[in-house]
């Protein structure tokens, strides 16, 4: 248990894919305007992220390693989470239909972010073959929860300080995208301060 929380603290803090690793920029810049997206958004991506860790990883382990089509890895991986993304939309389509029209086109975009993808291959680069399945299966879980949540996170933080931001008089070249890009490396840059925290905690 105790490794399993510092997987997922690890995920959410230090190694955080947006503010660490500089994944799924686009929904991060284009959907954190207001907070109800960015948490409707963060949430879908939590669970299109621990969903298509959970497909592809017994994928990768009984399919394309016992056959030898690891290097079709990429595209097996891209056509799972299209396919898990459609679901996410018609679901909220159905039952959320106001966030469904909130997110726009930034949903469907979930496909293309690279953090899902990102995902996927870090848990199979770091956890296949570690113990044994169920158990690397597990961390692998774990891992992905953690991402998604770390997700929500810079979402949610990038969100509060894009509000003030809004607020504020800046210079007229700055207005717009190029200070949001400046907010987003100083929020970036305030994780760096989490760096070692997981094994000072749990070590």
């Amino acid at each position: 248990m105790k490794e399993l929380l510092a997987i997922v603290m690890a995920a959410v803090l230090v190694n955080n894919y947006v503010l660490a690793q500089f994944l799924g920029i686009c929904p991060f810049l284009g959907v954190s305007k207001k907070l109800d997206q960015a948490a409707g958004m963060s949430v879908a991506v939590i669970f299109v992220m621990v969903l298509a860790t959970a497909v592809t990883y017994p994928i990768q382990n009984f399919v394309l390693n016992k056959l030898g089509l690891g290097y079709l890895q990429t595209i097996v991986f891209i056509l799972v989470i299209a396919a898990l993304v459609q679901l996410v939309e018609i679901v909220l389509k159905k039952y959320i239909p106001s966030l469904h029209a909130a997110l726009g086109v930034y949903l469907p975009l979930i496909t293309t972010n690279c953090a899902v993808l990102g995902v996927c291959i870090s848990n199979v680069d770091n956890y296949m073959g570690v113990t044994a399945f169920a158990g690397s299966f597990v961390q692998a879980l774990f891992n992905a929860l953690g991402s998604g949540l770390g997700f929500l996170l810079a979402m949610v933080l990038f969100s509060g300080v894009r509000s003030r931001v809004d607020k504020c008089k800046c210079p007229e070249c700055f207005k717009g995208m190029p200070i949001t890009l400046i907010s987003a490396a100083i929020v970036s840059v305030s994780f760096m301060g989490f760096a070692g925290l997981v094994e000072n905690l749990l070590g």
